[in-house]
């Protein structure tokens, strides 16, 4: 396996580890608001806007890859 393809499987992987801590961040800012903790959801839910930046720029690097 070349450089390449080695890449291509680091971002996919990198991807989809965003990806599954995306979903656990989502839940966890729902039982922060249930417990009424605001404004600890919001600076979750911002880091949270942060990590989706970065999972588009892994795609942006990986469609780069062809």
């Amino acid at each position: 396996m070349d450089f390449i393809e080695k890449a291509k499987l680091r971002l996919e992987s990198w991807i989809t580890h965003n990806e599954h801590h995306q979903e656990d961040y989502d839940e966890f800012i729902q039982q922060l608001e249930a417990a009424g903790k605001h404004k600890s959801s919001k600076h979750v839910r911002e880091m949270m806007a942060l990590t989706v930046q970065s999972t588009e720029c892994l795609k942006k690097a990986l469609k780069a890859l062809g």
